[in-house]
């Protein structure tokens, strides 16, 4: 898990090498000071030897330069390091993202995904910086400080061994209690942003509806929920400085009160005992040691923390598509011929209850097929197995006379235009997202696929044209104006099969006459796929697929289908007032 986490540091593994080394340069620097400061006080002051001063106080003045240059180099390559670290990863995991499909992308909540690329990844951005720094820095500054003070006075230093054990237990059930409460956060976190982003995506609804109030009190539980967890999270760790603390000044009474005492009984002679500034240097060195530890604490709680990420952007990482190309992709897809040969679907492939069951299907090239139903009959999933955007759980699905299987998915998605239920629109200009579907189409063919789709008639009434910018999500146009563009962006990829998804569900029955008529005008070749819940929509298709409960109730001509068919029958009387002499509206 980790080590598919480093793998990502690719180019800044020389950065991540140099920090180490600096902070090793910067830490023998630093430790040398009081060791160099104890030989000024005891053969330079006490002995008056001006020239020891200035020589051994030149040694401090280029240690600390060189301390200082160690310590920049440490800090701006480890920035380097892990910023290239995170932006590498989430790099990685939105190009992984992208290889999904839908089957993939259910197992993750849209929040849960910007969370593993947002929060998720500063945290193991962070925590690997600490490592390349603070955790290379607070153990060797601890075994050198310690080295160090055993060579001054191995008794006093002993004070040292006992106060780091008792630290060490403490910190230890104190980071054991901390991190397990830090690690329920971040599923916390996840409701914080899928409470954000449904609020942002709705808010025209939550307007409509006067429900501020209510978004506002849902926002502030999903807030209170994280500052609870880490208020209970950070009192525990708060005792961590009072004990460090407590611990610190006793180590400084006890060091100062036998070494005291060692320096009157020799005299300030190091062969009888201790000097003074063999004393001060044991001062210095007993901070060092303790604060070692104590940032040894919080590196350790900081990577505990950081585990919990790492295992949910291992999640992201680890999910392998289950939809892939063939080894020997086909690359052309003959015609728009359809077959559904003896196909169940189950969203969830461990056996749940399918939701379509025996489905047999033969759609000639060229052909309009209609589709209607009741909510929930499984229309939108039927047609999301042609261009593959799931796979079929049992059975076959051919495309011009090849397994939607053995097909090269970029090419079979190519040829099948699918125009979904919930229509999107990204932010530009409508040229640029007209593009989505043939990015290299020229202006003209752009308004060719407009007229098709009935969009130019309001295009042509924006203040910019085609020029005008669509904000993000449409929300400076209609409902049918985004549908429109949508059906002309998926003219444009000029597919063999064409799939509209209740997707002229917002326009007037006039205008879907319009488009019907021109797609029958313009397209002959191109096998139509229509589903909607409008009788009008569909009446002259060649064929209605009646689906009723994941299964064909019903395929046949409309005429038909009103003499056969009592499911039909009945929503086409709901309809007309039960006149049977409805006819869509003449577009001439």
């Amino acid at each position: 898990m980790i080590r598919r986490i480093l793998r990502e540091v690719k180019e800044y593994t020389a950065a991540s090498i140099v920090t180490p080394l600096s902070m090793v340069i910067e830490v023998i620097m630093e430790l040398s000071l009081p060791y160099l400061m104890a030989s000024i006080i005891d053969d330079g002051i006490y002995k008056q030897d001006m020239s020891h001063i200035l020589k051994v106080g030149g040694f401090m003045v280029g240690a600390a330069v060189v301390g200082l240059i160690g310590g920049l180099m440490g800090g701006r390559f480890g920035a380097k390091a892990s910023a290239g670290l995170a932006k590498n990863l989430r790099e990685t995991m939105y190009n992984h993202i992208q290889t999904f499909s839908f089957s993939n992308i259910d197992k993750f909540a849209t929040s849960g995904l910007v969370t593993r690329l947002t929060t998720d990844v500063t945290n193991i951005q962070n925590a690997y910086q600490m490592i390349l720094r603070i955790a290379v820095r607070a153990p060797l500054s601890m075994i050198i400080a310690l080295i160090m003070a055993f060579t001054i006075n191995a008794k006093i230093a002993c004070v040292y061994l006992a106060a780091l054990i008792f630290l060490a237990i403490v910190m230890v059930v104190i980071m054991l209690n901390a991190t397990g409460t830090f690690k329920k956060a971040f599923p916390k976190y996840d409701e914080l942003n899928d409470a954000i982003q449904e609020n942002v995506s709705a808010i025209r609804v939550v307007k409509a509806y006067v429900r501020e109030e209510q978004e506002i009190s849902k926002l502030h539980k999903a807030a209170k929920n994280i500052y609870d967890i880490f208020v209970k999270a950070e009192k525990k760790i708060s005792i961590n400085f009072p004990i460090m603390s407590l611990t610190s000044y006793a180590c400084i009474i006890i060091i100062s009160w036998v070494g005291a005492k060692m320096i009157i009984a020799s005299g300030n002679d190091p062969e009888f005992g201790l000097t003074t500034g063999q004393l001060t240097s044991l001062l210095t060195y007993c901070m060092s040691i303790l604060m070692s530890m104590m940032m040894l604490t919080m590196i350790f709680v900081m990577i505990s923390m950081s585990l919990a990420s790492i295992e949910r952007v291992s999640e992201v990482l680890k999910e392998e598509p289950d939809i892939v190309n063939p080894e020997n992709p086909v690359m052309d897809v003959k015609d728009g011929a359809i077959s559904f040969k003896n196909v169940s679907f189950s969203y969830n492939k461990e056996g749940g209850e399918p939701i379509l069951r025996n489905v047999n299907l033969d759609i000639n090239p060229g052909e309009v097929i209609g589709i209607m139903g009741a909510t929930g009959s499984s229309k939108s999933s039927l047609v999301n197995l042609i261009s593959r955007l799931y796979d079929v759980t049992e059975g076959e699905v051919d495309v011009g006379g090849v397994n939607v299987k053995d097909y090269d998915l970029e090419v079979l998605r190519n040829s099948v235009s699918v125009v979904l239920q919930k229509n999107v629109l990204f932010s530009g200009s409508v040229y640029e997202n007209l593009r989505w579907g043939n990015k290299e189409a020229t202006d003209e063919e752009c308004k060719e696929a407009c007229k098709l789709a009935c969009a130019d008639e309001f295009i042509n009434g924006l203040t910019d044209g085609y020029d005008t910018h669509i904000e993000q999500g449409g929300t400076n146009i209609s409902g049918g104006q985004k549908q429109r563009l949508c059906i002309a962006r998926a003219l444009l990829k000029k597919p063999k099969i064409l799939i509209l998804d209740d997707s002229t569900s917002a326009v007037d029955t006039a205008t879907d006459a319009k488009i019907r008529k021109a797609f029958r005008e313009a397209i002959p070749g191109t096998t139509k796929i229509i589903i909607a819940q409008r009788i009008s929509s569909i009446q002259d298709a060649d064929k209605i697929i009646v689906l009723d409960d994941g299964e064909i109730n019903a395929f046949d001509t409309h005429e038909h289908l009103l003499e056969n068919n009592e499911i039909y029958r009945e929503v086409y009387e709901s309809q007309t007032g039960g006149s049977r002499d409805f006819d869509e509206t003449e577009v001439s």
